[in-house]
């Protein structure tokens, strides 16, 4: 699996980039079929952006953008909303494959 995470504005430091490894790295015990992820750290016109991007096989990325203050946690704010949207479509998955009787 792939992890790319990149600053706008801002440099990545490495508390920062250790951070974001260790939250997104369990994000492929949530869907089999992850291959990369992409972080991306933005100076926004309040506080900071984070918006990550999940690629997988069989479907369109998952993004989600996060807003805030403290940037640790939008980190991880950002990575619970993808393991919600992770966890959805795995279940949309299982349900069509056995359908209800």
């Amino acid at each position: 699996m792939e992890m790319i995470v990149t600053g706008r504005h801002i440099e990545v430091t490495a508390p920062i980039r250790e951070h974001v490894e260790s939250k997104a790295s369990k994000l492929p015990r949530y869907f089999d079929r992850v291959t990369s992820i992409e972080v991306i750290i933005d100076k926004a016109e309040r506080g900071q952006k984070v918006e990550v991007i999940v690629h997988a096989e069989g479907t369109t990325p998952f993004i989600v953008n996060i807003t805030g203050d403290d940037l640790y946690h939008c980190i991880d704010e950002a990575v619970d909303k993808l393991e919600r949207q992770l966890t959805d479509h795995k279940e949309k998955l299982r349900n069509r494959k056995h359908p209800p009787h």
